[in-house]
């Protein structure tokens, strides 16, 4: 008993649970506004945000907190990842695989959104009445205002991984380098710890984000649109269970002992609906189970831009799902057309503001044939199921990096053993690790 008690995974899952009570009986509490509206700076490169209400100034200071420590273990663990490996033609080699690993497996997510989609028919029989209570200006506006040049330059996280990979590059060449990687190195210790404390914080979070999401929302908005939303959660279930468990078993390795490993990690992105919350986390675990520094430290980054799975998903099912609403035939044209562009537009929902909702915009825009209005009906279910999103797309990028690791040669299967074997001692390892760092 005392060893659940001092289990983050349990807290976290408590949090939830309260979280959903206290936004479903007393929506006055969890909406309780304590600021005269969202407080939004930057700082070290991250947009912060505290909500006005008192659920979401939890969940947004948890949140803003992790964002913290981003930029910089993004930063420091390419650096060192690309000095340690040494060979500058394998650095080229890891990172242009990725990129062909990403649009090819998003490219099958984008695929198989499009085929459930138009199997089931999620779109039949929802009546546009319910078109009513949405401000979708701010989505068509970006839509129309999206380019790539402002996609780099509003992904900070981007800029770092260029950044990082350039020093790294120009480090390796350098010298007088071990004085500087040992530095560098150390930087690296204290900033790990930083964040086990602040993970701490994660109930606390997760609470937070659930009595928002359900105090704001309701569980009867989910009754309208309850087909759509059953449909994109088992569709991306299919997805991670068939296709992600598919290329880990090509290395003998089990999904479920990776979704068992990083099972803290998914509540705290269940809890937030932000994967950004786990990210620092993931990058440190799955260094932990064997993948070597630099293949984490390119892919995971990289892959946070570029390697939505879970959002491509979604966004090839709201648009057929928009198109059944208003009975647009698409013909196989429209189909191939739709395909076409969210390859493109899909891989900047990370970096524009507005995310998916920004995304669908400019592609219903660009395809002339469904009203974009439609974004309306999916405004009051959009948080529900970006949870879906969210959590997919981090299970996405882990497993690609545990691919990319084992096809470089740059795993080791001993250490994932032990880390597989070992679920709630390497949790005990972070505990150890929140001692005082040694002068």
């Amino acid at each position: 008993m005392k060893k659940l008690f001092s289990n983050l995974t349990f807290w976290v899952l408590t949090s939830i649970t309260l979280g959903i009570l206290l936004g479903h009986f007393r929506p006055d509490i969890a909406l309780q506004p304590i600021l005269d509206g969202p407080v939004k700076t930057r700082f070290m490169g991250q947009e912060l945000t505290i909500g006005a209400t008192i659920s979401e100034l939890l969940s947004g200071l948890f949140i803003s907190a992790v964002k913290l420590f981003i930029n910089p273990i993004i930063f420091l663990t390419i650096t060192l990842g690309i000095v340690s490996m040494g060979d500058l033609k394998k650095v080229g080699k890891v990172g242009a695989k990725a990129l062909l690993y990403f649009e090819v497996v998003t490219t099958v997510a984008l695929i198989i959104g499009i085929v459930v989609a138009n199997v089931i028919r999620p779109g039949d029989g929802v009546m546009t009445e319910q078109l009513k209570g949405g401000d979708i200006s701010k989505y068509t506006k970006g839509a129309t205002e999206f380019s790539w040049l402002k996609f780099f330059l509003d992904n900070v996280t981007l800029q770092v991984l260029v950044f990082a990979i350039v020093l790294g590059i120009i480090l390796s060449r350098y010298s007088g380098r071990e004085q500087v990687v040992a530095l560098m190195t150390r930087i690296s210790k204290y900033i790990f710890w930083g964040l086990h404390k602040v993970m701490l914080l994660a109930p606390i979070g997760a609470f937070g984000g659930m009595a928002f999401t359900i105090g704001k929302y309701g569980l009867g908005t989910l009754l309208p649109l309850a087909k759509l939303m059953g449909t994109v959660y088992t569709t991306m279930a299919v997805f991670i269970f068939g296709g992600l468990g598919l290329i880990m078993r090509s290395y003998n390795i089990s999904l479920w002992g990776f979704l068992k490993y990083i099972r803290e990690e998914l509540l705290i992105v269940l809890g937030t609906s932000s994967s950004e919350a786990a990210l620092p986390s993931l990058m440190e675990k799955l260094e932990r189970m064997g993948c070597a520094k630099s293949v984490v430290g390119l892919v995971v980054p990289a892959g946070y831009s570029f390697n939505l799975d879970g959002t491509t998903i979604y966004l090839s099912m709201a648009t057929i799902f928009l198109a059944q609403v208003f009975n647009v035939h698409l013909d196989m044209n429209q189909l191939l057309t739709i395909i076409g562009i969210l390859m493109v537009t899909s891989k900047g929902a990370a970096g524009v503001t507005g995310s998916g909702f920004v995304v669908l915009a400019s592609t219903l825009t660009a395809i002339k044939v469904i009203p974009v209005e439609g974004l309306a009906l999916l405004l009051g279910v959009d948080r529900f199921m970006s949870e879906a999103r969210s959590i997919t797309n981090f299970i996405g990028n882990g497993v690609a990096t545990v691919w990319l690791a084992n096809n470089e040669k740059a795993f080791d299967r001993q250490k994932m053993a032990y880390a597989f074997g070992n679920v709630t001692e390497s949790e005990d390892i972070k505990k150890d690790n929140l001692d005082p760092l040694p002068e």
